[in-house]
């Protein structure tokens, strides 16, 4: 094992909650503390969108088959509904003097450590250059003009985290959450681009370092030291079926044809805490530039949905549930439903994802039609079967459920105390129809960046859910807090072959009806 290997074991090993000790956070939340959610940049030029909250009549259930959607020309109108859909206001929401933003891609806490650039290559959209978008004022500042004449490759989006955004709430463990929003963002933005008839590209080749060149993040005199950001992805958008390929040379031509201007003004924190190991982990997990493989799973069963919803109505009412009623019955066709939708396919979001499924889902089953209350698993790739068997308790009946989905059932009984317990005595975790823990598959193979890599795959399956629980009535929320090795014992897991990541839960909400809901961009209209 390499030394940046080993550093992000021995990150992932500090950062795990205990029955008796959480992982290291604030010992308390100093509120004059917290980050502004939304970054801004002083000294750029400002190109408003159109106005959002445009419609689109494509059908949620539609994007089970992507290819036979329509797609939509590009135009300004296009490129802002995508950028909305993907990481823009879905409501404001008030209690007394208290008002928040809910976005459509979630986040833990609803702190918002990821951030949106816009790479435009088509002079007939705007001008050519580096584009941050701003999700509360719904326009981009442009960060950098390119000066010279380039191939139209069309756009990219990039994706970056500043983790101090995280990190003022939750302390170390908040470079785990930061990659959760990873996966979520990316699930929002496919689903966003599916709705349009586009499809995303994930350009995994190139490293951390040519995506923070790209998008201006090595320019460090241009952030405050405590709030840079960290680069993570670029995606292509690829919005005709014969779209040109972009190649490493184009990186490079874009790259050295940028005039920047701007600086990131001031989050107003003054960073009462302190949490260097997420520097260190941050700075072990670079990705260099790699070969990656253009891996596809086989197409799956489509499970089919009752519901006549558009993808933009589910897209914007998307929210995470605070509680749930504790009896309603999912019924079994919604819930096989949930399950096919987080498989391995060639439909949105996982048909963007370039490798094997690593993780795997351990389902406490509370209240669903025709299933006995117990625990079940969903192996998401069928070579997963025989290592999960080995590893986990030889009391495990491992038993068929379905035809259409590798559903096991492993235990029968009353599992809602154990659920409540393994996730921090959450009664989100009991009171739902189901809960569960994602389940990856731990061998890093000397490529820490990787890590990272897994907790992107989680949140894509939580996007997935997040979405088709909307579309059967009832709604979800993830969970970041769990105790890890508690969770790993009532598996039988005895070692880091296999790791939970993520967990979350789906039910039957119960609305705080004090909470008032307003519309998203009203604080935009004149």
């Amino acid at each position: 094992m390499n030394e940046q290997t080993q550093t992000v074991i021995n990150y992932h090993h500090r950062t795990k909650h205990q029955l008796e000790r959480y992982a290291k956070g604030p010992e308390t939340l100093d509120w004059d503390d917290q980050p502004d959610p939304y970054r801004r940049f002083a000294g750029c030029e400002s190109v408003p969108l159109p106005e959002p909250g445009a419609e689109l009549p494509v059908l949620l259930t539609e994007l089970d088959n992507p290819q036979a959607i329509e797609p939509q020309p590009l135009t300004l109108k296009t490129l802002g509904l995508l950028l909305e859909l993907s990481f823009g206001l879905s409501a404001w929401k008030q209690y007394g003097p208290d008002r928040w933003a809910l976005r459509c891609n979630p986040s833990s806490g609803n702190l918002h450590p990821t951030e949106a650039y816009l790479i435009n290559t088509d002079s007939s959209l705007i001008q050519p250059g580096v584009y941050h978008y701003v999700s509360h004022d719904h326009h981009l500042e442009r960060r950098a003009l390119f000066t010279a004449d380039l191939d139209n490759a069309g756009i990219l989006i990039g994706l970056s985290s500043l983790h101090w955004r995280e990190a003022w709430k939750y302390g170390e463990r908040a470079y785990r959450y930061c990659q959760h929003d990873i996966g979520h963002a990316l699930g929002a933005l496919r689903y966003a681009a599916a709705a349009l008839g586009w499809s995303v590209e994930l350009l995994a080749e190139y490293a951390d370092d040519d995506i923070a060149a790209l998008l201006g993040l090595d320019r460090l005199e241009d952030f405050k030291p405590n709030e840079r950001e960290s680069p993570d992805v670029i995606c292509r958008i690829r919005t005709t079926a014969d779209a040109s390929s972009f190649g490493i040379d184009t990186l490079s031509e874009i790259q050295q044809s940028a005039a920047w201007s701007g600086r990131a003004r001031s989050l107003n924190a003054y960073h009462m805490y302190k949490w260097p190991i997420i520097e260190e982990v941050s700075a072990a997990a670079a990705k260099p530039r790699t070969e990656e493989p253009h891996w596809q799973a086989e197409p799956q069963p489509v499970v089919n949905s009752s519901c006549r919803q558009t993808a933009t109505a589910i897209i914007r009412q998307r929210r995470s549930a605070q509680h749930f009623d504790g009896k309603t019955t999912l019924p079994r066709a919604d819930f096989f439903r949930l399950l096919s939708a987080v498989l391995p396919g060639r439909k949105p979001p996982f048909d963007l994802w370039r490798w094997p499924a690593k993780v795997h889902l351990f389902i406490f089953v509370h209240h669903v039609e025709g299933l006995a209350p117990g625990l079940y698993a969903l192996p998401r790739a069928p070579d997963a079967i025989e290592p999960l068997q080995a590893a986990t308790l030889a009391d495990f009946d491992w038993q068929p459920v379905s035809d259409i989905l590798p559903l096991y059932h492993l235990y029968m009984g009353d599992c809602r105390q154990i659920a409540k317990s393994l996730s921090c005595h959450q009664a989100i975790a009991s009171n739902s129809a189901f809960n569960l823990a994602m389940v990856a598959e731990f061998n890093l193979d000397d490529q820490p960046w990787t890590y990272r890599r897994l907790f992107w795959e989680c949140g894509l399956i939580g996007q997935a859910l997040y979405l088709e629980a909307e579309a059967a009535g009832v709604r979800g929320t993830g969970i970041g807090c769990y105790f890890d090795d508690s969770v790993h014992e009532i598996f039988g897991i005895k070692d880091d072959r296999f790791q939970s990541l993520y967990h979350f839960t789906v039910g039957t909400p119960l609305e705080d009806t004090r909470i008032q809901t307003l519309p998203a961009y009203a604080h935009l209209q004149k």
